[in-house]
């Protein structure tokens, strides 16, 4: 049996074709910082992908059955490695329009699904 959970998420980049291709490195294979990647399976985040179309981005996370979003954001605070990339993403990310105070990935809703 699959105990597997998907998550999507999205967020904006600024506008800014060169900030967009840094970030982009910072991205690419091999250069997501160690700690980072140790983050996240840490939380029970089997894969994560992230997609981007013009300078809207798409994350998909798989997770599986230990994955609590609320305790992964606990994890993220209380590790200053975790922090640090934060802040650095930041200076290339933006919150959609829509998104709530203090929110950056804004969840999607599934609205289709084909059985």
């Amino acid at each position: 049996m699959d105990d597997t959970r998907r998550f999507c998420f999205s967020c904006d980049l600024k506008d800014n074709p060169e900030l967009i291709q840094k970030y982009k490195a910072y991205h690419a294979p091999g250069k997501v910082w160690p700690e980072i990647v140790k983050s996240i399976k840490d939380a029970g985040i089997i894969d994560m992908q992230i997609y981007l179309t013009g300078n809207r981005m798409f994350m998909v996370m798989d997770v599986d059955e230990t994955f609590d979003p609320v305790h992964k954001a606990k994890m993220d605070a209380d590790n200053p490695k975790v922090q640090e990339w934060e802040a650095l993403m930041w200076k290339f990310q933006e919150a959609l329009p829509w998104a709530k105070e203090g929110e950056k990935w804004t969840p999607l809703e599934k609205i289709f699904q084909l059985i």
